[in-house]
């Protein structure tokens, strides 16, 4: 699946597989990639189309629009019943002490997975396994959850001052390509590795 590229029928087909199977079905290693590489050119192909004086382009332009919002649903779609699907899984392999298959799963989804086993396990055993045994389960004070308002605490502005190829973070997320001059909100330790590497400058 190496050279497999997204297309909006591509897309489609892949969200219809994954409603028509109960097992999670496998994508490629680089389907995130993919997809926002597929995303970004649909968006320059409109704004291409829509600096265009032509009798032809509204419609161009329509078609376009239409078919990026639907795959942007086809993707919304798609990662909600596969995280279903992940939510399930854990669940069965946290209950029942067995290990699962990996291999259709992403590695954002692994992380996933992991961490939903993990509290799943925690829970088990501090609580339900307490309960049993007729002890009360130690409680701890539960960890504040992130929103968009403290993303500011954990993000830096920055404006570059050299222009910077696209690349993946230690998040595993995609970031870029960007342009000289160019401003972006990103995590701490992405822009404090571009700051070290002087290639941008933090907005204060």
């Amino acid at each position: 699946m190496d050279d497999f590229n997204i297309t909006y029928e591509s897309l489609y087909e892949i969200l219809r597989k994954e409603k028509s199977q109960e097992e999670l079905q496998k994508l490629d290693s680089n389907f995130f990639m993919q997809v926002v590489e597929y995303l970004r050119t649909k968006k320059q192909i409109l704004e291409s189309q829509e600096s265009k004086d032509s009798i032809f382009a509204s419609a161009e332009i329509q078609k376009t629009k239409k078919q990026l919002e639907n795959s942007q649903k086809i993707l919304k779609e798609l990662c909600e019943r596969r995280e279903n699907k992940i939510v399930q899984m854990a669940l069965f392999s946290s209950r029942s002490e067995s290990r699962v298959d990996y291999e259709a799963m992403l590695i954002e989804e692994k992380n996933l997975y992991t961490s939903i086993i993990s509290s799943l396990n925690g829970f088990r055993i501090n609580i339900v396994n307490n309960i049993i045994s007729g002890n009360l389960p130690s409680i701890e004070e539960p960890k504040p959850i992130k929103t968009l308002e403290n993303k500011k605490n954990t993000a830096k502005l920055v404006r570059f001052t050299t222009a910077v190829p696209k690349f993946v973070g230690d998040d595993l997320n995609i970031y870029g390509p960007y342009e000289e001059h160019d401003v972006a909100n990103l995590p701490l330790k992405v822009a404090d590795v571009l700051i070290n590497r002087n290639r941008v400058e933090l907005i204060k």
